[in-house]
């Protein structure tokens, strides 16, 4: 069974609910087994893509996509080059995290299109801006640009992770693979993308889950945050 930690600041406030989100992030853990028995339910894995949806992205551009990924077949090709194959082998669902390639032109008039047109405004409102936008872009290599997209990917792979905690949903947050096989097994290349991280998902297999098992420890709060 997990240990269920209390966070170390919640006699900060006595309100269940304000806690409830903290709890969450304290219950969560890497998990390193996942039980290939147990899949994860569709409308559960709707939610963490919507969580990462929503999630805040630089001048609003929404520069990255997720590919959801639960045929076996596919991820049983996807293990070569990972750190922990039979974790991506045994999980639920593999979400792939891909960023723009290159910021472009036609990229950012295209979110800012469909802006104007949910909000009712007038096509071009945002102009003085998004020519503001393309010139800072076009001063960068196009590996910066990458490098900048994929950034941005890292806040929603958070809220991913954030939102499976809640639903007690086991996940594991993945640096480690071949991004160049991932890109070329789901033709990210093809579509203007590149792979930057990947999320695993499932339930874990909880006695080969050797860090279940163990206390969550982070920096102490005196260390980890200056108060001004």
């Amino acid at each position: 069974m997990y240990l269920r930690i209390k966070h170390p600041i919640i006699h900060l406030h006595n309100n269940k609910e304000y806690m409830a989100l903290l709890d969450d992030l304290t219950w969560r853990h890497a998990t390193k087994a996942y039980d290939p028995t147990r899949k994860v339910a569709h409308e559960d894995i709707l939610k963490i893509v919507e969580a990462a949806r929503l999630a805040p992205t630089s001048s609003g551009l929404q520069q990255f996509r997720l590919i959801v990924v639960a045929d076996q077949e596919l991820k049983e090709k996807m293990v070569a080059g990972a750190l922990n194959p039979d974790c991506m082998r045994e999980c639920s669902h593999v979400i792939v995290f891909a960023a723009w390639d290159e910021y472009t032109p036609e990229r950012i008039d295209a979110i800012y299109d469909r802006t104007t047109d949910e909000r009712g405004l007038v096509r071009g409102r945002f102009k003085r801006y998004t020519d503001m936008l393309k010139e800072t872009f076009g001063k960068m290599t196009k590996e910066e640009q990458f490098q900048h997209a994929a950034n941005q990917s890292f806040i929603a792979l958070g809220l991913a992770l954030a939102e499976a905690a809640e639903l007690k949903i086991d996940s594991t947050p993945i640096g480690g693979f071949d991004p160049k096989l991932v890109d070329e097994l789901l033709g990210l290349r093809e579509k203007g993308l590149r792979s930057v991280s990947l999320l695993y998902l499932g339930y874990a297999d909880q006695e080969r889950d050797w860090l279940g098992k163990m206390k969550k420890v982070r920096n102490p709060l005196e260390e980890f945050a200056t108060f001004i």
